[in-house]
């Protein structure tokens, strides 16, 4: 089959296609036939810090059909249209076909296209982690999201949107419009303004973007008031849980979530995708042969929404 596999060796990008070996499900496996496939902080950011995956194959979020199941899987069959995080599972998306286990998948609900499925798992999940499960969003809540426009961003004005928040969305001047158009009751541009001018205070403050200080962020919050950082560098999540712990001994809560993997979650939002609730934002589309294109893109930071690669050699038997 053809992989995109990572070659220390190969520079700049260190991101080579390659024929290599067809992997064989274990008995609790599933094999995928990759159709989609986005690109996220955990792929670049991984390959930045050296933490290679075993088989060298990067790509977590995916979407394709079952080409085969180990005989201890119960919950899918060959032909099914699957979607799912596969960063538990040592990645591999970046490839024709890719093992996961039954707890890594969900189906794809049939009204939902590849390439938006397989924009969706990480960065709705993280969303929707950040607003319910850390956030405890409550309807009619005041939220700012700080960085609105990348994958994590634009699922969170989507989702706050749909648990009636009352949303002010942060980010440059080239997304303020793109926030408004995805449910942003407030927009405020970066370059323009600091979100602290006013004095407005809030309920909720969702950080996809960790370079704000954490002190301003506080000071931001109601009483009661609850931070979230979802995203940032090492050395931003690293100060916000060692900060963040004697800045939570009141009332306001400074919190770091760290997304788990749930496929109760990610089914119950792809079905929100696919009733039209919510909506992937893919910026740009990629090519297997542009895959390094695809993940430096990604990591220069200016991604509105998702970068997606779709994926069709070798496996065109199955109807798209």
């Amino acid at each position: 089959m053809k992989a995109v596999v990572y070659n220390k060796g190969a520079k700049p990008d260190r991101l080579v296609l390659s024929d290599i070996q067809k992997p064989v499900p274990g008995d609790d496996e599933v094999l995928i036939g990759i159709r989609a496939v986005s690109v996220n902080a955990a792929d670049y950011r991984s390959m930045k810090m050296g933490m290679i995956p075993a088989r060298k194959i990067f790509g977590a979020d995916i979407s394709g059909v079952v080409e085969s199941a180990g005989k201890n899987v119960k919950r899918f069959n060959p032909g099914d249209e699957v979607a799912g995080d596969l960063s538990g599972c040592g990645f591999g998306g970046f490839a024709d076909f890719a093992v996961a286990t039954e707890k890594a998948l969900v189906i794809k609900p049939a009204g939902l296209s590849f390439e938006a499925a397989a924009a969706l798992p990480m960065a709705s999940m993280t969303a929707l982690q950040a607003l319910r499960n850390r956030g405890n969003i409550r309807e009619g809540q005041e939220v700012l999201v700080l960085g609105s426009s990348g994958g994590v961003g634009t699922m969170t004005i989507q989702l706050a949107r749909h648990f009636d928040a009352v949303i002010t969305a942060v980010c440059s001047t080239r997304n303020v419009e793109q926030s408004r158009l995805l449910g942003a009751d407030r927009v405020i541009d970066y370059t323009k303004e600091h979100f602290t001018a006013g004095n407005r205070k809030y309920d909720l403050i969702v950080a996809v973007n960790g370079n704000y200080s954490l002190l301003k962020c506080r000071k931001a919050l109601k009483p009661d008031g609850r931070y979230v950082l979802v995203g940032g560098a090492l050395s931003q999540i690293f100060r916000a849980i060692v900060i963040g712990k004697p800045l939570s001994l009141g009332r306001k809560k400074m919190l770091f979530l760290a997304a788990k993997t749930d496929t109760n979650d990610l089914g119950y939002l792809l079905n929100l995708a696919s009733d039209g609730i919510i909506k992937p934002v893919i910026e740009k589309y990629f090519s297997a042969e542009t895959t390094a294109e695809a993940m430096n893109y990604a990591a220069s930071g200016h991604a509105r929404g998702k970068v997606v690669i779709r994926w069709s050699p070798g496996n065109l038997y199955y109807p798209r």
